[in-house]
């Protein structure tokens, strides 16, 4: 608030818009991961992302879901 006028950004933390929001879908070390092409689900592995996992049927690159 550079004049205090009460117009500067809002204290609470939960009303900033930000980049983590917490609940999003994928967020965590838990989910899956799945394929595009033929839905085939894996259980997510944490430490590796679900771009770097080939799907086990079709070979395409696996999504978080």
């Amino acid at each position: 608030m550079p004049k205090g006028d009460g117009t500067g950004p809002p204290r609470d933390p939960a009303q900033r818009g930000g980049r983590k929001k917490g609940n999003q879908p994928g967020a965590g070390p838990g989910g899956d991961c799945y394929c595009p092409q033929c839905n085939t689900r894996v259980t997510h592995e944490r430490g590796t992302p679900c771009y770097d996992v080939t799907c086990p049927k079709c070979g395409a690159k696996m999504l978080r879901g």
